[in-house]
């Protein structure tokens, strides 16, 4: 019997509960009503606000507690399976768990029952493009690819389906992390830097979460730190397996590293390789550089040059990742939904060689945005700010040393119509419109990618 077919026996009898109906959770509701399991969903949103998926779960046999007091009857059930967007430590789960209650999440039971190698990446920013890469990365070279987690594919539902010599690519949030006891063949840690501090609270339980990807990884794993990065490069001492680092900085003793001829290269302990040229990267940015080296780096020895190369001048990058949407009376227009903080700004400000009109703005994750503020006083010369952070991004700006009102002019409107209205009132031929938020998308929609493709649709019907 293999581990899911043992896993599946052992929930026959159990009463079963899931916390949300988001991404992670519907694919593996279904798979378990599937198997005749006893499924109830605890959901604050109403049947009418859950809508269709409300019938269609129901109809295949789910039960529902739902409404403000969705979380005060857990001690019901056996299993508990909260959705990442479930704080690990909510009271009320913390409660559950101290009466025998046992509460868990899709990506770790992913983890206990994958037959295949397992290859995770986490971080504050550069995950998901750096999960891609690697993928593409894999499958060029003829591996079959599960990729998923944190990028927005449940893989516990497709569990049965995966062979021993397939390879599993995913994504990890610190939310994901926190509650995690089971660590990748392959850990990734792109960068370390403040992020979810409205959650965690404290930037300590925040690294702690990005600990565990590598703190439970035996003797023949691999780990990938950000040699750049000191928080990440900080970790070094608690690898267990082989400790490999990319740098757009240094020669790293192994690890993917720019030279000073602007090619990416890898060290193998002395053995120097020329990969790619930077300029043939067909995604642009200097933190895709980053993120390039980041994952030649953990599919080294997996894949071959050939295949890095290709996917390098193939790949056209991440929708929301300074996404191109389309180039209207000369002015090109770019979707950035994705970034949340003010690091990925830069990374989105600093991947373009002249000044930009930036819409952004969003949901308060009380992190403090004076470390993009000189950048965007360089960088922006119309910032059109919106949502409940607005005045705060305004304040950090213009509070900048390097605040000068006649270089940047910056306006205020109350929605993404009118957002992207102001900026084609503004722009002239030539100029670069992007929507780099800054901020999560909450206090308007449900995640950054409804915003971008609400943002996308907008710039469509110019």
């Amino acid at each position: 019997m293999t581990k899911a077919e043992i896993f599946f026996n052992q929930m026959k009898n159990k009463k079963i509960a899931f916390i949300g109906t988001g991404v992670t959770n519907t694919n593996i509701i279904k798979l378990f009503l599937s198997k005749d399991f006893d499924v109830t969903i605890c959901d604050r949103k109403s049947p009418e606000q859950m809508g269709e998926l409300y019938d269609e779960l129901k109809n295949l046999g789910a039960k529902y507690i739902m409404g403000e007091k969705y979380l005060d009857t857990l001690t019901d059930f056996d299993v508990v399976f909260r959705s990442p967007g479930m704080y690990f430590n909510n009271p009320a789960l913390k409660s559950a768990r101290e009466k025998g209650v046992v509460i868990t999440s899709e990506m770790e039971v992913f983890f206990e029952l994958c037959p295949c190698k397992i290859y995770a990446v986490t971080g504050s920013d550069g995950k998901t493009t750096t999960t891609t890469l690697i993928s593409e990365f894999l499958s060029k070279a003829g591996k079959t690819v599960h990729k998923g987690g944190n990028i927005g594919r449940a893989l516990l539902p497709i569990i049965e389906e995966i062979k021993e010599d397939d390879v599993a690519v995913v994504e990890l949030s610190s939310f994901q992390l926190i509650s995690m006891r089971h660590s990748p063949d392959v850990a990734v840690i792109t960068n370390i830097a403040p992020n979810h501090l409205d959650v965690h609270g404290t930037m300590e339980e925040y690294i702690d979460s990005k600990k565990n990807l590598i703190l439970h990884q035996n003797a023949f794993s691999k780990t990938v730190l950000n040699l750049d990065n000191e928080l990440t490069n900080n970790l070094s001492d608690l690898v267990r397996g082989k400790l490999v680092k990319f740098s757009r900085k240094a020669v790293p003793q192994c690890g993917a590293f720019l030279n000073e001829n602007n090619i990416l290269c890898y060290n193998d302990y002395g053995k120097i390789t020329e990969i790619v040229k930077a300029d043939e990267i067909r995604i642009p940015g200097i933190h895709n550089v980053e993120n390039y080296l980041t994952a030649i780096t953990a599919a080294w020895g997996e894949v071959s040059i050939d295949d890095i190369r290709y996917v390098a001048r193939e790949f056209g990058g991440v929708e929301h990742r300074i996404e191109f949407v389309r180039e209207l009376d000369g002015v090109k227009y770019y979707n950035d939904s994705i970034a949340t903080s003010p690091t990925r700004v830069l990374a989105g400000l600093n991947s373009f060689n002249q000044k930009l009109i930036v819409i952004a703005g969003g949901y308060d994750k009380k992190i403090p945005f004076e470390p993009m503020a000189e950048t965007v006083c360089n960088k922006v010369k119309h910032l059109i700010l919106m949502g409940v952070t607005a005045e705060k991004i305004e304040k950090a700006v213009t509070e900048s040393p390097a605040y000068n009102s006649e270089n940047i002019k910056i306006h205020h409107v109350s929605s993404m119509e009118e957002a992207v209205q102001k900026a084609k009132e503004i722009a002239v031929s030539g100029d670069v419109v992007t929507l780099s938020p800054a901020c999560a998308s909450f206090d308007l929609y449900p995640n950054f990618e409804v915003r971008g493709i609400h943002y996308k649709n907008i710039v469509k019907d110019l």
